[in-house]
């Protein structure tokens, strides 16, 4: 497995800070590799406190549940207690996030990190965190969650022949 790199992550967080700062905000920008482990995390004049740690775990999601944290929202949704509960794994080292501004950062098909912004709307982390990685030349398409193949018959499907 391929990690990102110290000079990768720098450029990916200083492109966020400037895309933040076309549209007027001070976002903090954390970057972790493939296991979730911190790379870079800055926090620029004029973020909030919290910021750092937010951006952090939104990286961390991003990198350990390999999608993007907008992915898992349904499945945060339809499981509540299950989802909480990955936090609480002895090997979790920060809270999973399902929202916005929680990018995987994938190259040449390869899982190789996490994006995590936070500081903006969520609709303007997202923006941010997708337009860097893009322009950067990383990939953003995952393939749904779950099991390769047809799915199971639900309960509502039997006797239909």
């Amino acid at each position: 497995m391929s990690n990102i790199s110290l000079d990768a992550a720098e450029e990916i967080i200083a492109a966020a800070h400037r895309r933040a700062q076309q549209i007027g905000k001070a976002v903090s920008v954390a970057v972790v590799d493939a296991g979730g482990f911190v790379v870079a995390v800055r926090r620029p004049d004029g973020a909030r406190p919290l910021t750092p740690d937010i951006a952090r775990a939104k990286a961390y999601t991003a990198a350990v549940m390999q999608r993007p944290g907008k992915m898992l929202k349904k499945w945060q949704e339809s499981q509540p207690v299950f989802f909480s509960q990955l936090s609480q794994l002895p090997g979790a080292s920060m809270p999973i996030l399902a929202t916005e501004g929680s990018v995987t950062i994938k190259k040449d098909g390869e899982i190789i990190g996490g994006l995590g912004i936070a500081g903006g709307t969520a609709d303007e982390d997202q923006v941010i965190a997708e337009e860097v990685l893009q322009a950067l030349g990383y990939e953003l398409e995952f393939a749904a969650w779950g099991v390769a193949g047809t799915p199971a018959p639900s309960a509502s499907d039997a006797g239909k022949d």
